[in-house]
């Protein structure tokens, strides 16, 4: 039996606005992938770049979201892990193993192990970080074209004076996490 080891790892746990979205990847050792790194070290065109080598040459992978409903109604670590499982169930082959970042693992239906930093140190992780920066990062910019007022494109929903300055003058949209404090600080009119 072949042993398949998929890598997970999640992207936009911390904003204030959007999914979390998760990816697993399963790699080809006879196709590695030069410059896999956690993606919050590459810039954004590399990201891309490399989001499109993974896709070609991964021997699997698949990306899932949790959405801002989701989070609101369970929070955002039940909801990465809710992504994170997602994930790899849109895997169109089995894993043996999973290997997830961070130091908690979702149920699965094959061993997990969860690895604080995976995404720097093992490459089926770094390319999972990288496929789930760059499909919600996609997602954001989806999102500023229908509200290009609160500049997400920018800041892609992360909690900055841009966007605070934004939420003041328009006010929290349906895509921002009301159970995050200062947007729920701002609907109980205490922002």
């Amino acid at each position: 039996m072949i042993h398949l080891v998929c890598g997970v790892d999640e992207a936009g746990r911390g904003p204030l606005a959007g999914p979390v979205y998760a990816a697993a990847v399963i790699l080809d050792p006879a196709r590695p992938i030069a410059g896999l790194a956690d993606s919050k070290k590459l810039s954004a065109r590399k990201r891309e770049r490399l989001s499109i080598e993974i896709r070609e040459r991964a021997l699997a992978y698949g990306i899932a979201f949790a959405s801002v409903e989701e989070i609101d109604s369970i929070n955002i670590l039940q909801a990465t892990l809710l992504a994170m499982r997602r994930a790899v169930d849109a895997l169109p082959v089995m894993a043996s193993q999973a290997l997830i970042d961070g130091n908690r693992c979702p149920p699965l239906a094959m061993p997990a192990r969860a690895i604080v930093r995976g995404d720097a140190t093992e490459p089926a992780i770094s390319a999972a970080s990288i496929l789930a920066k760059t499909a919600r990062d996609a997602e954001m910019r989806r999102i500023h074209d229908i509200f290009p007022q609160y500049g997400l494109d920018r800041h892609k929903g992360y909690d900055t004076v841009g966007h605070r300055a934004a939420l003041a003058l328009h006010g929290p949209a349906g895509f921002h996490r009301k159970s995050f404090a200062p947007i729920r600080a701002l609907l109980e009119g205490r922002g």
